[in-house]
């Protein structure tokens, strides 16, 4: 084991929070497993041998959007004949699939539509919770509730509020990609800024609604970039404690106009898994988003400190549309599997974390 490696170590015995200088020399350093066995031993202690993961379903809802990301390959403008929005009975239709086939979460996130009026997001959400009383809904990153408060005209507090009186449990975190604005300026210029972002999810904490929190790597930041990006999320879940996981999210590089930006490897992958759980002391989860970064990481992370496999997903466009090859959907016995063949316990949670089942044995899985 390296010297910085065993520096960290040892702070962190001694009850001290690490630098981000000591983040900044875990991503320099080639000791992937020093750095694995570090954060895998922080894991256990914070979640034992448990590994979570939830029955859910995704719907991108629309994927118009007044931006034009230049890491995304899932926005079109409105004139693409590839543009789509789902009306709300096509929504209904998809939610009333999740809910027969067992799902307690739906995770809805979209485009930002330059027609839909606010008053469309909000009847959606009372229609799905009418219809689906027992499905949790996760939807709306800060900068699609940034824009609702733009098309509403009205303060982002009361555009939070509004949406959860009529239904919304949590939100995803996504809209985060890098935090820093020269790298923003590179990939995503139309974009509410950095700052922004964190002053919307602050308020969203404030509202009383729980969030995550994602990180987009392996496009045009560096390290440094990537210690500065969790400094900001560490320093605002000090203040809100209102994060629930964190999500580090595999650039895909196909379809997107990010020049010669090739995606981070699977090295890179655990590495930062393994360094966001050893920074990130205030975070109960980290969360390996098999969807991007393919089944067979996403299992190996699970021995790099990670404790959160996502879900069944089912319907899932926007990594797919960049170059994703992983599967649409996953079975649940399919994620039971995955997880015990890593030595590990899969526990069924719900959007708030909560408990729903553990699955001990195989004869549970009925």
């Amino acid at each position: 084991m390296n010297n910085i490696v065993s520096r960290v170590r040892a702070k962190i015995e001694n009850g001290q929070r690490i630098s981000d200088d000591d983040a900044l020399q875990l991503f320099e350093s080639d000791d992937l497993f020093g750095i694995g066995q570090l954060a895998a031993d922080i894991n256990r202690q914070k979640n034992g041998d448990k590994v979570l993961f939830n029955v859910n379903r995704h719907i991108n809802y629309t994927n118009v959007c007044v931006n034009q990301c230049r890491f995304c390959a899932f926005c079109k403008e409105g004139i693409d004949p590839e543009g789509y929005t789902y009306n709300l009975s096509e929504i209904l239709e998809r939610a009333a699939e999740a809910t027969a086939a067992g799902a307690t979460e739906l995770h809805m996130v979209g485009g930002l539509h330059p027609e839909l009026p606010f008053e469309f997001y909000l009847r959606m959400m009372a229609t799905i919770r009418a219809n689906n009383p027992n499905l949790k809904i996760k939807a709306f990153t800060a900068v699609e509730i940034d824009y609702f408060s733009q098309i509403s005209k009205r303060p982002v507090e009361e555009v939070i509020s509004e949406l959860k009186r009529l239904g919304l449990d949590s939100t995803p975190g996504g809209g985060a990609e890098i935090l820093d604005a020269e790298v923003r300026n590179q990939i995503c210029p139309e974009k509410i800024s950095g700052e922004r972002w964190l002053e919307v999810t602050e308020k969203i904490h404030d509202g009383g609604l729980k969030s995550n929190a994602t990180m987009l790597f392996g496009h045009v930041e560096g390290y440094a970039d990537r210690v500065d990006h969790m400094a900001k999320l560490r320093a605002l879940q000090d203040k809100t404690g209102g994060f629930q996981s964190f999500i580090p999210l595999a650039f895909q590089p196909d379809n997107t106009r990010i020049p010669n930006a090739k995606g981070p490897g699977g090295i890179d992958c655990l590495k930062t898994l393994a360094i966001s759980r050893i920074y990130l002391d205030n975070f109960q989860h980290i969360k390996a988003y098999w969807i991007m970064l393919g089944l067979k990481i996403a299992q190996v992370a699970l021995a790099f400190g990670v404790n959160d496999l996502d879900g069944t997903v089912v319907e899932e466009k926007i990594g797919h549309d960049a170059g994703a090859d992983s599967p649409q959907e996953l079975a649940k016995d399919e994620i039971l599997r995955q997880i015990r063949n890593a030595g590990k316990i899969p526990v069924e949670r719900d959007t708030l974390y909560q408990q729903v089942r553990v699955y001990d044995d195989v004869e549970d899985d009925a």
